[in-house]
């Protein structure tokens, strides 16, 4: 078993990514890890600068995101704790899926539509292709279990829909390239930020 998460660091860690994502994160580290599995966690600071951002206060924010999730109880010992920016192959991956992702895939993509509101042709194509880069982040770690709540539920079923067509298009039925994953649930708190993403945000 391998499980694959990250949150953005666009801000303090606050009660709702604790019992969100976290405080889950924290149980599955402990369970992956005594079935000899990996747990997987990372600072998804790619997904962050799809909106305006100030580049020193996600920096600063992804260090005190990443002390903020050692002190919840993410075990270094037990997961593996990262910057998504210090690992290339994610933007690398993303750029190769999407020429299997179709555009009419992203453009149903109920976040893209939230996020950019009625601002559409004024929204960046990094967010319209977020979602891409959250498959590569699961697909490149070929991922078995991705902790998501309803609201990322979306997301992991595009991340299988490209693995599966890439699959199709490049590999053997015997030999497929990447793992389908599947949906480790999470709750959803009302009110909660969904920062937690298929980054595995």
């Amino acid at each position: 078993m391998r499980i694959v998460s990250g949150i953005q660091p666009t801000g303090n860690l606050h009660l709702g990514n604790y019992l969100g994502a976290i405080k889950n994160w924290v149980k599955m580290q402990d369970d992956v890890a005594a079935e000899g599995g990996q747990s997987l966690y990372f600072l998804a600071d790619l997904h962050a600068i799809s909106m305006p951002h100030d580049p020193k206060a996600l920096s600063a924010n992804t260090r005190e995101m990443t002390a903020a999730l050692v002190a919840c109880g993410i075990d270094p010992e037990r997961s593996i704790l990262f910057n998504q920016t210090q690992v290339p192959q994610h933007a690398e991956l993303q750029w190769l899926l999407n020429g299997t992702a179709r555009m009419g895939w992203l453009s149903r993509m109920t976040q893209f539509k939230d996020k950019s509101g009625k601002n559409r042709e004024g929204a960046s194509v990094a967010l319209f292709t977020y979602p891409v880069l959250q498959a590569a982040d699961v697909l490149l770690y070929q991922a078995t279990h991705v902790p998501v709540g309803e609201d990322q539920k979306q997301h992991l079923e595009l991340a299988r829909d490209i693995a599966q067509k890439f699959n199709n298009d490049f590999a053997s039925e015997e030999t497929p390239v990447f793992t389908l994953p599947t949906r480790s649930s999470r709750p959803r708190l009302r009110g909660s930020c969904p920062c937690a993403t298929v980054r595995p945000r």
